[in-house]
């Protein structure tokens, strides 16, 4: 099939014919927008609404020089108060789930170095950081426990990998622009679990374009970290590994391969929380952290005339112009930047932020209470962020990536290109400074997201993007049977990075591989 002819089949099909060609047929196939499967809780559950919404600590650095802000996370299990009375234990950074938020300027070097004191090999991947190779957290460059002695399972083996004991040093240049990243375990085969236990946290990158922008601050400025989890009848989260050790068989339970929902919707590790407001602008800084589990948000009711948000920023920060949008689809590992007008509506009202996709305990995500008058002092301007363009002309290569099930070591699983991960397998060798366009094609809804660097979509089933796949982007979701184009320049450091799904139980049963920059 020529280059044109295939471009055409692609986008009037979808992508749908090459994977009905590859006989991925099947009742999902072209299914509705869940991708996962749900795990109840064995306890009863709180009614919603009734704690405040908490603020992660913004972690202090241990010191600043002339060169770098340097900090320290320890990696530790612990007991928290997750639902109200209950016990609950986690693997979390500094022990709390979220992690601590780092703040940190752009351009400005960030040391973090973190210790592992977990029973099990650990690695810290910055999503969304313009990273060296050695700090990216490649999934085998593992920190082993502290104080013990630790065998990795077979399918780890990796002759490059860099493996430290106790402790390792990750240095962030955050040559990028102000965005908000996320840090969490990468660990190959298990960052699902890992990252259900806990081991989740934001870190904002600020600079100065941002700053001069007439935006909410201060505490009208909310992260939002949503997540979806289930719980035993002992209060311990519910998530069902092959091997609840997390020491050597990865994967999960058969019902649960295409993906784990829980039944609790936690917003900043709290469940279904409240948030006070004023009646003036918020700025909702939004990340999906959730395994698997896809949300469309909306507010109810919706503000008088229509406009719930005004998305400022993606992925990689600040868009070029706002867009106004009645409701906002935000899948695993996507961030959304979003201001909400809640002088809109009258003081003593509540407002839900309500989840299209959900039903029954994951309708509701939280509310806002809107307590009280207060002064704007805030607008959005109409030019937001500086934004290179990339053209289609520019690209110097266009590669192709099919994302669908298979057998992964006799089981059921997920592959690029037909192939499980492999961490001795390079599939792309992009030059480093090229600008290339990757085409994407799913048989399932897969987040899809590239380290190193951030892309901007350039189609979507064939046809102009979509009113969500605007600015600076590092996750492009795929919805079944659907092709999309990317394309990025491959520059700041040569090395070896994955690209993989961002459904977390994809990710270990196979959907990552391997780009080297040359």
């Amino acid at each position: 099939m020529s280059a044109l002819s295939r471009r055409r089949f692609l986008g009037l099909t979808g992508g749908a014919g090459v994977l009905l060609a590859a006989g991925l047929t099947g009742p999902r196939l072209f299914g509705s927008a869940a991708t996962g499967e749900l795990l109840t809780s064995e306890i009863p559950l709180p009614a919603p609404f009734q704690v405040p919404l908490p603020i992660p600590a913004v972690l202090e650095p241990l010191a600043r020089d002339a060169d770098a802000d340097r900090y320290e996370i320890v990696q530790r299990p612990a007991i928290v108060e997750i639902l109200p009375g209950v016990r609950t234990p986690i693997w979390g950074y500094q022990g709390t789930f979220p992690g601590p938020t780092i703040e940190s300027r752009s351009g400005r070097t960030t040391i973090v170095r973190h210790r592992n004191e977990l029973p099990v090999p650990t690695v810290v991947h910055l999503h969304g950081g313009r990273t060296p190779p050695e700090h990216d957290g490649y999934a085998t460059d593992l920190v082993l426990p502290a104080g013990g002695r630790y065998t990795a399972h077979a399918g780890m083996h990796d002759p490059d990998a860099r493996i430290s004991q106790g402790t390792r040093d990750y240095v962030y240049p955050l040559q990028q622009k102000a965005s908000l990243l996320w840090y969490h375990d990468h660990r190959m085969d298990f960052t699902g679990p890992a990252v259900y236990r806990g081991l989740a946290g934001l870190h904002v990158v600020r600079d100065d374009e941002e700053d001069a922008l007439p935006l909410p601050r201060g505490d009208r400025e909310l992260p939002l970290v949503l997540t979806d989890r289930a719980f035993a009848a002992d209060g311990s989260l519910r998530y069902p590994s092959v091997d609840q050790t997390l020491s050597s068989v990865p994967g999960v339970e058969e019902p649960y391969v295409e993906g784990v929902f829980g039944d609790v919707l936690l917003v900043n590790g709290a469940p279904w929380p409240v948030a006070e407001v004023s009646a003036t602008r918020h700025r909702l800084r939004v990340l999906n952290a959730s395994n698997a589990r896809r949300y469309d948000l909306a507010l109810d009711p919706p503000p008088p005339g229509g406009g719930a948000f005004t998305q400022i920023g993606s992925d990689q920060g600040l868009l070029a112009a706002p867009a106004v949008h009645d409701h906002v689809p935000i899948a695993p590992a996507e961030r959304y930047d979003l201001v909400a007008d809640f002088g809109r509506y009258p003081v003593g009202t509540e407002v839900t932020l309500v989840n299209r996709l959900g039903t029954g305990t994951m309708a509701h995500v939280m509310r806002f209470r809107i307590v009280r008058s207060g002064v704007e002092d805030s607008h959005i301007p109409d030019r937001l962020g500086e934004i290179e363009p990339l053209d289609r002309a520019r690209a110097t290569v266009v590669r192709d990536f099919s994302f669908r099930g298979g057998k992964v070591g006799g089981r059921h699983g997920w592959t690029i290109g037909g192939q499980p991960y492999s961490p001795t397998r390079m599939d792309a060798r992009p030059r480093l400074g090229d600008v290339e366009i990757w085409r994407f094609v799913a048989d399932l809804h897969h987040p899809i997201h590239l380290h190193l660097v951030h892309f901007h979509v350039l189609s979507r089933g064939g046809r102009e993007p979509g009113p969500y796949d605007a600015g600076r982007k590092d996750t492009v979701d795929l919805r079944p049977g659907e092709a999309v184009e990317v394309i990025a320049r491959f520059d700041g450091y040569r090395g070896r990075y994955t690209f993989h799904c961002h459904n977390a139980e994809h990710e270990d049963m196979g959907m990552m591989a391997n780009f080297e920059t040359t």
